[in-house]
């Protein structure tokens, strides 16, 4: 792997400190994020990220909500943005995301920020052996582990989500949709998984637990 292409998905990141900032429209409002090399989509808002925000549904209470994976805090920011009575929860394992989205919370939302929940570990980990569960898991996961490490979430995601809830995720087509969206099929039934949207060759999906 090339240094550009460093593993964000990794703890620390080796790479030389660069400082950016990102500024882009969703959702109808200007969002700014500054971004730091080492991190995923460090130059611009990856077009994944775009399509899930811009498709994602939002519990119509307030509630809890997972940015899992959050990167330098996208998707986490524009849920509490949309939903501010929500408490939000950020996981990364990349120390220098988990720096940018704690910044780029204070700089979107510093009036929120007492809702807004940044934490350190792999996926679910911040939440072993603790009793939470999430009206809404959200995400865009690093499929460069491979699509076998995603679908092993499947075993831990009824496990933090609430009943009736769902758990909102973007797959690159060219990286497995169709795949994906198989296995969810046969595992799940057809009731269980919805395509909300396809898009620029993304689509995004909704798993809603029973």
């Amino acid at each position: 792997m090339n240094q550009k292409d460093e593993h964000y998905f990794n703890e620390f990141s080796n790479s030389n400190v660069k400082f950016h900032t990102v500024s882009v429209s969703l959702r109808k409002h200007l969002y700014i994020f500054k971004t730091i090399t080492g991190i995923f989509s460090f130059k611009k808002l990856d077009l994944g990220t775009m399509v899930l925000i811009e498709n994602m549904i939002l519990p119509k209470n307030p509630g809890i909500l997972l940015d899992l994976g959050c990167g330098y805090g996208a998707i986490g920011i524009i849920l509490a943005h949309e939903s501010p009575e929500s408490s939000v929860y950020l996981t990364d394992i990349n120390r220098r995301a988990l720096w940018c989205a704690k910044q780029n919370i204070q700089i979107n939302l510093s009036s929120l920020k007492n809702k807004m929940h940044v934490l350190y570990g792999n996926y679910f980990e911040p939440f072993k052996n603790k009793e939470i569960k999430f009206e809404g898991i959200y995400m865009n996961p690093p499929l460069r582990l491979g699509r076998k490490a995603f679908i092993k979430l499947f075993e831990e995601i009824p496990i933090y989500l609430r009943k009736n809830c769902t758990f909102q995720f973007v797959i690159r087509k060219k990286m497995g949709s169709e795949y994906i969206y198989n296995y969810l099929i046969e595992t799940f039934t057809k009731e269980h998984i919805e395509i909300i949207c396809k898009r620029s060759g993304y689509w995004v999906f909704k798993y809603i637990q029973d």
